[in-house]
């Protein structure tokens, strides 16, 4: 097993600002959570950066809690609502999700508002290039994850529900709006790769306007493969779902080709050989995609780029923001904050070569 595969897989001891009052969650599982057994034992994932996600182990079954972080919170993050809301749309219409069982917003009773849902067996990848497999085995893992995004971004999601779950329309004005306050609200230091970018990304905004269920995350290590078989059978962590700009989404799940070691996080696929490794280039995954959803080809991907890496930085200046608050989830949460600037540098870039 590989060092990273080991730093971020499994479960460890609850960390001490995470801990809860087992009885009383035992007691809530009891009256909500049908054929629940107790008692439990609870122990904390070690992937999470953002909201603490927790195994609970009974008698009868495995299940898994998922909640709001402790303490002082930037406005609309950490939504768990938002989460189990559009678990439950996709579950009930066959999309790869773990089954949801229940939501809380009473916060006595863990300390914040969560979700239970159930535990699914399987495997998750923190390196890209996933080491000890067979080209064949990579190649139909990668050609799966395509076809999961697609499927996604193909869905009606007024006819699953989600008519209100955003708002189609001027998706990239909004989000680096709400990523550039967010990361103000949370920096720790003048970062110049930011401050230029959140000058320049409004003014070069491309103008096409689709609009689909996105899901803001989606990368190998936010996602379940069967114990053996190369095929996506769960997608998790729909934190920053919202009805979006599917490009936008598949975009920033192309940035896995471009990535540099930052610590945290997949290692990319910068620099492989993936011919040999049996990984398609970003070329042919981005045709596998255009093709699943009726696309000619996607224009601006430099525009892209650079959005989703100011996107990214933005993310992990507000992890840094929560290590200097101490209300952190994960204890690699300081090397999120290590990657800010590299990752702004990066967003730059692509912004120089879009013609900033």
């Amino acid at each position: 097993m590989s060092t990273r595969q080991e730093q971020f897989s499994g479960t460890r001891d609850v960390l001490e600002p995470h801990r809860f009052d087992v009885p009383r969650l035992e007691s809530w599982l009891s009256a909500h959570v049908s054929d629940f057994e107790g008692p439990i034992a609870v122990r904390q994932f070690r992937g999470g950066q953002s909201n603490p996600t927790y195994l609970l182990e009974s008698p009868r079954a495995r299940y898994v809690l998922r909640r709001k972080p402790p303490g002082k919170l930037l406005p609309s993050a950490h939504a768990v609502d938002r989460e189990y809301r559009v678990i439950s749309a996709l579950h009930g219409a066959g999309f790869p999700v773990p089954r949801p069982l229940s939501m809380c917003e009473d916060e006595s009773i863990v300390g914040t508002a969560f979700f239970v849902m159930a535990y699914v067996e399987g495997r998750i990848f923190w390196n890209l290039d996933l080491p000890g497999m067979d080209s064949s085995e990579r190649g139909a893992i990668y050609d799966h994850m395509n076809r999961t995004i697609a499927d996604l971004h193909n869905f009606d999601w007024k006819a699953l529900g989600l008519g209100d779950f955003g708002r189609p329309g001027n998706y990239f004005s909004r989000q680096i709006s709400r990523w550039s306050g967010q990361y103000r609200a949370s920096e720790t230091k003048p970062i110049d790769a930011m401050n230029r970018l959140i000058e320049w990304l409004p003014e070069n905004i491309p103008a096409d306007e689709s609009s689909s269920l996105v899901h803001g995350d989606f990368r190998l290590d936010n996602m379940i493969l069967h114990v053996t078989e190369p095929r996506v059978i769960a997608v998790l962590d729909w934190e920053l779902s919202t009805i979006g700009h599917p490009v936008g989404d598949f975009t920033y799940h192309l940035m896995a080709w471009h990535m540099p070691e930052i610590g945290v996080g997949s290692t990319g696929l910068k620099d492989k050989d993936l011919p040999a490794l049996g990984i398609p280039t970003e070329d042919e995954y981005v045709r596998a995609y255009c093709r699943r959803t009726g696309r000619d080809r996607i224009e601006n991907r430099d525009f892209y780029s650079a959005y989703n890496f100011f996107r990214i930085a933005a993310i992990l200046q507000g992890v840094a923001g929560r290590v200097r608050d101490g209300t952190a989830a994960s204890v690699h949460a300081e090397k999120a904050a290590r990657a800010v600037q590299p990752l702004a540098e990066l967003g730059w870039e692509f912004a120089e070569r879009s013609g900033a």
